[in-house]
């Protein structure tokens, strides 16, 4: 007679192991993971939604006023408002998502202690969320662009924008991976939150976004080419633009990158979800 059992014991999980069928189990709390993400946080807000446009657009017409008009910065003879909407966009998903995974930890703790389901839930709803929030984003890019095309600006569309939705899963694994393991870190060293914080805007300046790598000159070119994500930048840029430009190897040094951090990190993660609830 078959019996639904109310406790099942199994072995001790690996640190590689990643419990695909459970994720896809609990799917359903992924979703709500990601309904909570967009609709609570602007819930109670009178613009709502709209702060997602509204947070790119301030932003660009900022780096307009001191970096383009300031600080005199090149744009590649590209227009300043889409050269700045093309990096602001990949860098609020890679940077939303990398918040959302450094804080899995401390954000969920007295969830995680009271019910099982698999950890990486959380994360990867992290990803899905704001994944949405960029396509928004990405709407506001391509109408601005499409204001520039019907202006007679010249802009060089080319294959290379077909590779959006790899860079993007790049940008995600990067985010999440990086995250992860600052979130296994600090669920024991709670000080390493400013540092991270601090790491971050560093990251943004070490990255072409406010600037074109060739503004950067051969002296200085090797260090912002060691930043696995200004490859992803760079082919973003040159693919609907026109401007920077496509290295392969670049792009395979920063999907070697992610996945050797990949794997770091989950590695990491199971190993603090064993005994995290103690030190939280």
């Amino acid at each position: 007679m078959d019996k639904e059992w109310t406790l099942v014991i199994k072995p001790e999980k690996k640190l590689l192991d990643v419990d695909l069928k459970g994720i896809w189990r609990y799917r359903d709390l992924w979703y709500m993971y990601v309904k909570r993400d967009i609709i609570t946080v602007y819930k109670q807000t009178i613009l709502g939604p709209l702060w997602f446009i509204i947070q790119p657009i301030f932003t660009t017409v900022m780096y307009m006023f001191v970096f383009g008009g300031l600080a005199g910065i090149s744009t590649d003879g590209m227009p300043q408002p889409l050269f700045y909407l093309s990096g602001i966009t990949l860098w609020n998903y890679f940077s939303a998502c990398f918040n959302g995974s450094s804080n899995t930890f401390s954000d969920n703790a007295g969830v995680f202690g009271k019910v099982y389901f698999p950890r990486l839930v959380v994360p990867l709803a992290s990803l899905t969320s704001n994944l949405i929030k960029m396509i928004i984003q990405l709407l506001l890019f391509v109408a601005v662009y499409i204001y520039y095309a019907s202006a007679g600006v010249n802009l060089s569309l080319n294959a290379a924008a077909f590779l959006l939705p790899v860079l993007v899963l790049m940008l995600a694994f990067h985010a999440m991976s990086w995250g992860l393991i600052v979130s296994s870190l600090t669920s024991k060293y709670r000080d390493l939150k400013h540092l991270v914080s601090f790491g971050l805007q560093l990251l943004m300046y070490a990255t072409p976004i406010i600037y074109p790598l060739s503004a950067a000159g051969d002296k200085y070119r090797w260090a912002l080419e060691l930043n696995p994500l200004t490859p992803i930048f760079e082919a973003f840029k040159y693919g609907v633009l026109g401007s920077g430009s496509l290295s392969w190897g670049g792009l395979l040094y920063s999907f070697v990158f992610m996945v050797v951090m990949l794997f770091i990190s989950i590695i990491v993660f199971n190993r603090v979800e064993r005994n995290f609830m103690d030190t939280v």
